[in-house]
Formats: structure tokens, C-alpha cells, sequence
């Protein structure tokens, strides 16, 4: 779902960007907080594109 390695999402998990429970040696995430960071990053990413797309029309490189 988020296109993300095992290891990235343990450390996610472990910094506290996503909420999780432990039960036993497993973590738990709920659907509705994947969903959120997941919402939160398309956001972040997409502001970087729009910022991208502004500055190469500012310097006219040519892409419409």
C-alpha cells in the first residue's frame, strides 16, 4: 500500500510517524492510520511537483 520497504516501515513505525500497537513480536497498524500518512505523503509530494513544474516555467525550460 505504501510502496515502501519492510525495514522503511518498521523504522516509521519505531520514530512514531504511524501509530501502531505491539502484540507480542508483532506490530499492528490500523487501516485508517495507513491511509492518513499515506494521504499526508501524496500531499507532500505533490506540493514538490507543483513547486517543480512553477520554477521550470519561471526559468522557460521549455515544458508546457
Amino acid at each position: 500500500m505504501l510502496d515502501v520497504s519492510r525495514p522503511h516501515l518498521v523504522k516509521l513505525l519505531d520514530e512514531g510517524q504511524i501509530p501502531h500497537t505491539k502484540t507480542g513480536s508483532h506490530r499492528r497498524i490500523k487501516f485508517t492510520d495507513i491511509m492518513s500518512y499515506k494521504a499526508d505523503q501524496d500531499r507532500v509530494s505533490r506540493a514538490a511537483m507543483d513547486e517543480l513544474a512553477k520554477q521550470s516555467q519561471e526559468l522557460d525550460m521549455g515544458y508546457q
